[in-house]
């Protein structure tokens, strides 16, 4: 009976505050929901409530996190964080879509079906809901309609006001672990990484090559407003150059600035001084995503994206660990968009295993924890490295029992030092900025010899508008295409045609759109692959418009 008063009055606050107002339906995915603010209230809504419900199943506190990352700023969205930091379990992302687009009439009658099916019992439990927003001016309004939600259901909410997605995933994990992870508040997490900082860094700030200054864009947005606080507690260790710093209300969000900007347009973002070989980095909207370029004395832009980044830290880790004398397995993981120089260099020069899986940060984070020390990046600047619970005891216990050379001793300290600085939650750009700057220092490299140890193979990305992108499957993490048929077998045929190539095409999770990944060994070959391979899509998977030229 409780429960059923409990649902009537969650259905008529719906009906009555939060309506569903848009007939389309919208899908959850690795992002959360993601469209224009306007059309979100109810599916905020919505998924206070659906938290609430998820933090009674799990008996544990869980998050919300309102934010659109890299999306302009009319759109925001939403994504729930699981108790130990990662991305809401994908059963329940299709809770989360039924819950978004079921009928107003039919809300309360899915909400009893969850409660059924999850043999949910305790209604009554005030279950924590951490709730987190980045600054676009939207973000109040929908903060207030996920709060709402999370008091109809009876649940107790945890504002947190503006913070990075990476710092609502950690404040999660923190309180999840009884504090063992950190302490859940700002502070503790600029505590926790800034002293780790400094103890592998130590009193030299410089070192070799590696100067101690990063010209840092904000994107406009939250990145922005957090890294003040860093960049003034770093003092001289560090400093941080900041642009595009502006915060709310200013309309420059992610405008010709931010991590996705410069990867997609290999090109500076505005704001920043061109200045040669001087180390630059971006982040996105909500700060998980990084990615670090320069200008040469030529004035020609270089980018060192997300796989430069894990080559950086793996080899990093490698050399330490086998300094440590401690037998553990350290792996990366990457997805087929991943440079295929990147990819050979990692198993020839590194020797780490390389895994490949399918696009999202989901099915890195997950395969990453099949190692003691697991490694992942998308080539768009997001990814952590994650850490088997067993491999941190056995580091402490090697390190506490006093019987290791005393260049053993200071480099387990190291990797334990090295392991705080990190975000193990989900990709952190601020985080993987600090991680970044410590290995460069380490090895005394200016941004120049970061790039030197290998170099990519040219590679272009193209869009086909298809009628219906459901007529395209693929297998083997994304890298085969299934249906239609023989269109695989044409992919194969005109990769033999070049050097040092390869080709993938695969379905858009959004739009009716295909998109094609091709690489080879110049720039001509590798624009010409991808043209031929666009216009195959477009003749075999019912193209749309104009169909791709081939350059001749």
């Amino acid at each position: 009976m409780a429960n059923n008063n409990r649902l009537r009055t969650v259905y008529a606050f719906a009906r009555e505050m939060y309506p569903k107002t848009v007939k389309t339906d919208i899908q959850y995915g690795t992002a959360g929901f993601r469209t224009r603010a306007t059309d979100l209230a109810y599916v905020m809504y919505r998924m206070g409530l659906l938290a609430v419900l998820r933090a009674r199943y799990k008996k544990a506190v869980v998050g919300v996190m309102i934010t659109a990352s890299h999306n302009p700023e009319p759109d925001n969205g939403v994504k729930l964080v699981d108790p130990h930091g990662e991305m809401l379990e994908q059963s329940w992302e299709k809770l989360a879509t039924r819950i978004a687009n079921v009928a107003d009439s039919k809300l309360q009658d899915a909400l009893n079906d969850i409660i059924k099916e999850y043999n949910i019992e305790n209604m009554n439990d005030r279950a924590e809901i951490v709730v987190g927003k980045d600054t676009r001016p939207s973000s109040p309004s929908l903060s207030k309609a996920v709060t709402d939600g999370i008091l109809a259901m009876g649940g107790k909410p945890i504002d947190y006001g503006i913070v990075t997605t990476p710092q609502l995933h950690y404040f999660v994990m923190c309180k999840n672990t009884n504090r063992a992870y950190g302490q859940p508040t700002e502070e503790g997490y600029y505590r926790k990484l800034i002293n780790a900082f400094k103890k592998v860094r130590g009193d030299s700030f410089t070192n070799g090559n590696y100067t101690n200054r990063v010209m840092y864009d904000g994107a406009n947005g939250v990145g922005a407003k957090k890294v003040k606080y860093l960049k003034e507690a770093l003092g001289g260790s560090l400093i941080v150059d900041m642009y595009n710093d502006e915060i709310i209300g200013s309309g420059k969000l992610n405008y010709l600035c931010g991590a996705d900007f410069v990867k997609s347009h290999q090109s500076f973002p505005t704001g920043v001084p061109k200045e040669a070989n001087a180390r630059c980095c971006s982040v996105d909207g909500d700060a998980d995503r990084l990615v670090y370029y320069y200008l040469d004395d030529n004035g020609k832009f270089h980018l060192l994206d997300g796989d430069r980044i894990a080559t950086l830290i793996a080899a990093y880790l490698k050399e330490i660990l086998l300094k440590t004398g401690i037998d553990l397995n350290l792996g990366l993981v990457q997805t087929a968009y991943a440079n295929g120089a990147s990819t050979e260099y990692i198993t020839k020069e590194l020797k780490v295993p390389v895994a490949c899986v399918s696009t999202g940060v989901k099915h890195l984070h997950h395969k990453a924890q099949e190692f003691d020390i697991g490694v992942y990046f998308e080539a768009n600047g997001h990814g952590t490295v994650v850490f088997r619970p067993e491999a941190k005891t056995r580091l402490r216990e090697a390190f506490q029992a006093n019987n290791l050379s005393p260049d053993q001793k200071e480099a387990t300290e190291r990797l334990l030092n090295v392991i705080d600085i990190i975000n193990e939650t989900v990709g952190d750009a601020i985080s993987d900025m600090l991680l970044v700057e410590t290995i460069l220092h380490s090895k005394g490299w200016d941004v120049r010899e970061w790039e030197a140890a290998y170099t990519d193979y040219p590679n272009r990305l193209m869009k086909v508008v298809v009628t219906d992108r459901n007529v395209i499957t693929t297998a083997d993490a994304e890298r085969t295409c299934v249906t239609p048929e023989g269109l695989q077998n044409e992919i194969d045929g005109l990769v033999a045609k070049y050097r040092s190539a390869r080709a993938f095409v695969r379905p858009s999770g959004t739009e009716n759109i295909v998109r094609v990944y091709a690489e080879a060994a110049t720039r001509e070959e590798t624009d010409k692959l991808a043209a031929e391979v666009a216009r195959k899509v477009y003749d075999m998977a019912g193209g749309c418009g104009a169909p791709p030229e081939v350059p001749q």
